[in-house]
């Protein structure tokens, strides 16, 4: 088997802060982990409060710290520090070699979907973002790794584009469609989720957009660890 992860990411288009981070770290004691944050400060976007609530977890998970206490710990010491004017949507999607389990580990409103079977399920318990007062525990969903699986996550700006009080697009379905017509690779179903946004938004994202897909395929070319990035620069 193969764990193949894919990013597609984009800023909103009225000029201000990011509030996206996406990190990826390998794990200690064997695997990977990829964290997708979202923050605010008194409300508004700051790429600097994503970034810190994504090092804050990387660096308890690099020391060994499971996923569920890396987070709990992250949050209180934001609260302590901060007083509850920060806060972060966050995901932690992690492969854990050791137990040959995928950790998804949501404190983030917006839900997360799991293909299995080629049927999506709906991750979309309730879940607070962290920061906001103390003892935030993330809601945790532990899998283990199947061949043909894949784990969706994605932030605020994809989930809520082209939402009105009349319209709510349905996402699942969109996911559905997808995986009957191919077999779409980890890469593909980010960017065909992350450009449905971008048109839903009327091709003017009005809030960060970014996508992290997890997929597990059920073969692998040899033991190469590859890691490809692309990001443009404007002229």
């Amino acid at each position: 088997m193969e764990i193949r992860i894919a990013v597609a990411k984009i800023d909103k288009s009225s000029p201000g802060n990011s509030g996206d981070t996406v990190e990826t770290i390998e794990r200690p004691n064997g695997g990977l982990s990829v964290v997708l944050a979202d923050g605010q400060i008194l409300g508004k976007d700051q790429k600097s409060i994503s970034t810190m609530v994504s090092h804050r977890v990387i660096d308890h998970i690099s020391d060994g710290v499971r996923d569920g206490a890396a987070i709990r710990a992250a949050s209180s010491s934001i609260f302590a520090e901060h007083q509850g004017t920060i806060h972060a949507n966050l995901n932690v999607l992690s492969v854990d070699l050791q137990t040959n389990t995928i950790l998804v580990s949501r404190n983030n409103p917006v839900p997360v979907f799991l293909i299995s079977d080629e049927k999506v399920d709906c991750l979309a318990t309730d879940s607070d973002p962290i920061g906001g007062q103390e003892n935030i525990a993330p809601t945790i969903v532990e899998l283990q790794i199947r061949p043909g699986m894949a784990i969706i996550v994605f932030s605020d700006g994809v989930y809520n584009a082209g939402r009105t009080e009349q319209s709510i697009p349905d996402i699942c379905t969109t996911i559905e469609a997808l995986i009957e017509e191919q077999e779409p690779s980890a890469q593909d179903i980010a960017d065909i989720l992350l450009n449905r946004a971008i048109r839903l938004d009327e091709d003017r994202p009005k809030d960060d957009m970014s996508v992290v897909v997890m997929q597990v395929t059920p073969q692998s070319a040899d033991r190469i660890r590859r890691m490809n990035l692309t990001m443009r620069i404007n002229d």
